[in-house]
C-alpha cells in the first residue's frame, strides 16, 4: 500500500464502513444458524456453509479493522505539514495496513459461495460434482491471480494481473449462466427465478470488485484511491455474502415447501402445541 495520510472525514468513512461490514457479517451468521431448522435436512448444508462464509468474513474484517486502526495515528493540526485546521491521520511505519486479509478471506469464501449456490439446489450427485469441479478451482485461481495486482504500485503490472484474473472470472460466469441454466430447468418456477436472481447478484456484486481494483488506474490516487477501494470492497462483500446468504435461505425455504407441504404447514403453525 502507498503511504497516505487521511483527513478526518476520510478516516471516519473507512472506519465506519469496516465497522458496518463486520456487524453485518456477524448478524447474518447468527441469523442463518438460527433458521437452519426451518428448512428440510437436505438443504441445511447450504445454510451452514453460508453461515461459515459470514463467520470467516467477520473474522477477517475484524483483522482488517484492527490493522486499519493500528496503521493511522491522529495528529494535531499544528504538528502536520499537510493539516489545514483539521485533524489528520498519518500513516505510520510498522506492519502497516494489511490488504492481504481481504484476499485470504476471498480465497476461502468465494469457493464456498459457489458451493452453497449449487448445494441448495439439491442437484443429482454427478451434475453437482461436475459443476463444483469447474467452479471452485476457477474461483481460487481468480483470487490468486488478482492479489499480485492489488499490491502492485505501478499501473502496468496491476493491469496485467487484473486481466489474467478476469479469465477465470469469465469462465465462472459461463458456468453460472449457461451450464447452470440447463441444470435449473427442472426446478420449481419461483426457485428458478430466485436462482436467476442469485446469478445476477453475483454478477452485480462481483462487478464492483474489479471497479474498486482499477480505481488507481482511473487516475484516482493517494488517500482518495485508498478510501474508495475500502468502501467498494466492503459494500460488495456485504452484498455478496450477507444478501447472497439470505437469498440462499429463501430458496431453501421454497424448495422445502415444494418437497414437503406437511413440513411447510408445520412451519407456518403459530403454536407449537398445534403441530
Amino acid at each position: 500500500m502507498d503511504v497516505v495520510n487521511l483527513d478526518y472525514s476520510q478516516y471516519q468513512t473507512v472506519y465506519n464502513i469496516l465497522s458496518f461490514a463486520l456487524a453485518s457479517m456477524l448478524a447474518t451468521f447468527v441469523f442463518l444458524l438460527a433458521v437452519t431448522g426451518r428448512v428440510l435436512p437436505r438443504y441445511r448444508q447450504a445454510l451452514v456453509v453460508s453461515a461459515m462464509v459470514c463467520l470467516i468474513a467477520a473474522y477477517h474484517y475484524w483483522r482488517i479493522f484492527d490493522s486499519f486502526k493500528g496503521s493511522f495515528v491522529a495528529v494535531d493540526a499544528g504538528e502536520a505539514a499537510m493539516a489545514q485546521n483539521a485533524m489528520e491521520y498519518v500513516f505510520v511505519n510498522g506492519e502497516g495496513f494489511n490488504e492481504g486479509y481481504r484476499y485470504v478471506d476471498w480465497l476461502l469464501t468465494v469457493p464456498l459461495l459457489l458451493f452453497e449456490a449449487i448445494a441448495v439446489l439439491a442437484l443429482p450427485r454427478a451434475l453437482r460434482k461436475s459443476l463444483l469441479m469447474k467452479l471452485i478451482p476457477a474461483s481460487a485461481l481468480m483470487i490468486i491471480l488478482g492479489y499480485p495486482g492489488e499490491i502492485a504500485v505501478d499501473t502496468a503490472p496491476k493491469a496485467i494481473w487484473g486481466a489474467l484474473s478476469t479469465i477465470p472470472f469469465l469462465y465462472i460466469l459461463y458456468i453460472l449462466f449457461v451450464e447452470l441454466t440447463k441444470a435449473t430447468k427442472t426446478q420449481p418456477g419461483q426457485v428458478a427465478k430466485d436462482v436467476n436472481g442469485l446469478r445476477w447478484l453475483l454478477l452485480a456484486t462481483w462487478g464492483v470488485y474489479p471497479i474498486s481494483y482499477m480505481i488507481p488506474m482511473f487516475g484516482i490516487e493517494g488517500a482518495d484511491s485508498f478510501v474508495w477501494r475500502q468502501v467498494g470492497y466492503s459494500v460488495a462483500d456485504v452484498l455478496a455474502k450477507c444478501l447472497f446468504g439470505l437469498l440462499i435461505y429463501k430458496i431453501a425455504r421454497e424448495k422445502s415447501a415444494v418437497d414437503s407441504p406437511e413440513f411447510n404447514e408445520a412451519e407456518l403453525e403459530e403454536a407449537p402445541s398445534s403441530r
